[in-house]
């Protein structure tokens, strides 16, 4: 009963995304895989910008651009590289958490709108630049050669790889937010969110606490975006940056409750489901 009480929040979320993986397994339905895959990446992407919106109260409509830049360093990584898939994903990750640590330095002094505008633009800034950078494609993106599949038992294995990895990844996120919801760490984070001026007086040093909260934000999307463009087979500027999916993120993450670790799910499924049904 201890036990129940200490982990209960985060049981659930993690018996969600167990259910979630098993459904394709037990129905042995591609169509199922894809559908569990696409409510999985949902659920990661929400859960970790809720360290961010849930726990400090400052709203990204930029956040996908970690997803983008983390996708397009992998793949580059896997295809000119020679990398592995595992060691690009890690990439990935560590790619978006050091461009989330820059750009958190420089724009996490702003508050409120400021902070809202700035994200978007960076989103947009980033989309640019990509779009002009020779090394990795231009406006055409990246694509892969098929033979990268045959690494991984071929393209119709490589799905089945994605998916897991991608079980694995939500799971990863649904950690990182719930010992950051449970940490000192994550108690000053909600000292920020209720007033930031407060927290400060009380000796928290609000610019390196959402600093480091916007990096832990950034590293389970960058490694989403290498996987998913991985299972793509491409990626492109505009498929990397959409400025609509950070909406969308944010919609799951207050629809099932921000600033809890189950919530990002429950948005995440009500979103995802609402979506396919309509």
């Amino acid at each position: 009963m201890k036990l129940w009480h200490r982990y209960s929040g985060i049981i659930l979320p993690v018996l969600a995304v167990a259910a979630l993986t098993l459904w394709p397994v037990i129905t042995g339905k591609p169509a199922n895989r894809e559908s569990a895959f696409t409510i999985l990446k949902a659920v990661a992407l929400a859960s970790s910008l809720n360290i961010l919106l849930g726990y400090t109260g400052y709203v990204s409509f930029g956040h996908i651009v970690f997803y983008g830049f983390g996708g397009y360093v992998g793949i580059y990584l896997l295809t000119e590289q020679g990398w592995s898939l595992w060691m690009s994903i890690l990439a990935g990750g560590v790619a978006s958490g050091i461009l989330a640590y820059l750009l958190g330095s420089a724009i996490l002094r702003l508050r409120g709108a400021y902070f809202a505008l700035a994200t978007i633009g960076i989103n947009e800034a980033m989309k640019a630049f990509i779009s002009n950078f020779d090394l990795f494609g231009g406006p055409t993106g990246i694509t892969l050669n098929f033979s990268v599949y045959k690494t991984y038992g071929g393209a119709a294995q490589a799905l089945q790889t994605s998916f897991y990895i991608g079980a694995g990844l939500a799971l990863l996120a649904l950690l990182m937010s719930y010992f950051v919801r449970t940490s000192k760490f994550g108690l000053s984070l909600l000292a920020i969110r209720e007033n930031e001026d407060a927290a400060e007086v009380m000796g928290i040093v609000a610019p390196r606490a959402k600093t480091w909260a916007y990096v832990l934000s950034a590293i389970v999307p960058g490694m989403i975006g290498v996987l998913f463009f991985f299972k793509n087979g491409n990626v492109e500027p505009h498929d990397a940056f959409p400025l609509h999916a950070s909406i969308e993120l944010l919609v799951m993450v207050m629809l099932g409750g921000q600033g809890t670790v189950l919530g990002p799910i429950l948005g995440a499924f009500a979103y995802q489901g609402m979506r396919g049904y309509l």
